[in-house]
């Protein structure tokens, strides 16, 4: 089908293709999942081949998964069952930039720091700004509804896709047109967005761009404390100030903290004037509120290095196979964690989850709210390293723990990177009773249960 060069069983590949950029110390009580790999990698260059081997692996019930960049942090790409790789990095050209109508039609391979830059030639740019741009791919971001730094502005990528080409579990091939308005629902492109590949293959995407902006001002405001500083937060989103750079962070002080544990660090894009306003009054509501404006210059910096982790992790880390590593040991003792919650719900969870830790004698490193009020992150860190060789270390037992109680409150178990192969017991906590229409919406669009199976509680 795909000629001999498309097709690969040596150990290296599978062993790769096996796997994203999770460690396996954060998949905690999963690890065994470390033993996984794929039966054969494949990699085709149409929207026919990769219909062509799904309806082969249907005919045969083999699982299917498939791999866009490598990039994800929650294992969903792990193959929990066997099966076939759908490697699409050789479907990675850009099709057409719409300039007037403001789209891009790509295919699924096209890494996001290319789309942006072929925006940017139109004048356009893309809404979606996450660490991982220069190494993430369009279909893999879709896959995962990622969140980037510029979410609360432009949306997660789900939300920023307006039409798409998919290819279901039995080989058929479903496109979706991107309708500026649709006249009816349900809107099926939300059927695929942050499905992890469960649903459908994904072998086209348009995409929503927006226009450069003609103005962009940082800012950045200390407080004395987290709890100082999340009203203002709601506040400018209650007022409908929405900054397209927000970031509420308590960790230790460093060099451009000026001495304040908390920081709000703003960025604010658009046109000049809308800018101007938006900057003048988010600090003024701010330091209304206790809170000292410490100049742009922090924020500027956090700018400037947001793409830093994915470039050091494209030139030192992805050129090393998953087993060389693991032999780091960055994860062994520490995790974090992005939940969503109710507004009115964030300051009580903090308070639990301060509690959690200090009876399992755990340390919060660092809490935040990031694009949003209700999209709460931690990272936790166990001091005493030789827990990590315990059956079931304290840390583990914390992160149920507050997975638990976020659920409790109202929320979510995770905002940012969706659930993969760590979080996808958690799955069904979280449908809830929508579970059984999820089951039977995978039922419907993949009649074998080949696509990424063991996944999402489905």
């Amino acid at each position: 089908m795909l000629g001999v060069d498309a097709v690969s069983t040596d150990e290296e590949t599978l062993e790769r293709l096996s796997f994203d950029a999770i460690d396996p110390r954060r998949l905690m009580t999963e690890a065994a999942a470390v033993e996984s790999r794929v039966a054969v990698a494949v990699c085709p260059e149409t929207t026919a081949q990769v219909a062509d081997v799904i309806r082969l692996a249907a005919g045969s019930g083999v699982p299917v998964i498939p791999y866009g960049g490598g990039t994800g942090v929650m294992g969903a790409v792990i193959p929990l069952v066997g099966g076939i790789a759908l490697d699409l990095r050789r479907m990675d050209r850009l099709l057409e930039v719409r300039r007037e109508e403001r789209l891009a039609v790509v295919q699924p391979g096209v890494y996001l720091a290319d789309l942006d830059a072929a925006a940017r030639g139109h004048g356009l740019i893309l809404g979606h700004d996450p660490w991982s741009v220069p190494i993430a791919t369009v279909g893999g971001a879709i896959s995962t509804d990622s969140v980037g730094y510029r979410a609360s502005k432009y949306g997660s990528m789900g939300q920023q896709v307006a039409g798409l080409e998919v290819v279901l579990g039995d080989g058929r091939i479903v496109r979706t047109r991107p309708l500026t308005r649709q006249s009816s629902g349900p809107m099926l492109n939300g059927l695929f967005a942050g499905a992890e590949g469960t649903m459908g293959v994904i072998t086209e995407a348009t995409i929503r761009l927006f226009a450069e902006p003609e103005e962009r001002a940082f800012a950045t405001v200390g407080f004395a404390s987290f709890e100082a500083g999340y009203p203002v937060v709601t506040r400018l989103f209650a007022l409908g100030l929405v900054p397209a750079l927000v970031d509420l962070t308590e960790e230790e002080p460093g060099e451009d903290a000026e001495g304040f544990p908390c920081l709000l660090y703003l960025g604010f894009e658009g046109y000049r004037e809308e800018v101007i306003a938006q900057r003048a009054r988010a600090l003024m509501e701010a330091t209304s509120s206790g809170g000292v404006d410490i100049g742009p210059g922090a924020t500027q910096r956090y700018w400037r290095t947001r793409h830093a982790v994915a470039e050091r992790w494209r030139d030192r880390t992805r050129p090393l196979r998953p087993t060389e590593r693991w032999r780091e040991r960055r994860w062994r003792s520490a995790d974090y964690l992005h939940v969503s919650l109710p507004v009115g719900k964030v300051l009580e969870y903090k308070r639990f989850a301060e509690q959690v830790t200090a009876r399992r004698a755990l340390a919060i490193r660092e809490a935040a709210v990031w694009t949003d009020p209700r999209l709460f992150s931690l990272f936790v860190a166990d001091p005493d390293d030789a827990h990590a060789e315990l059956a079931r270390p304290p840390l583990w037992a914390a992160v149920d723990e507050m997975l638990d109680a976020a659920i409790a409150m109202g929320g979510g178990v995770e905002y940012c990177h969706g659930l993969g192969t760590k979080l996808g017991s958690w799955a069904t906590r979280e449908w809830g009773d929508a579970l059984i229409l999820a089951r039977e919406l995978k039922h419907a669009v993949d009649p074998q249960g080949i696509l990424n199976p063991s996944k999402l509680g489905l």
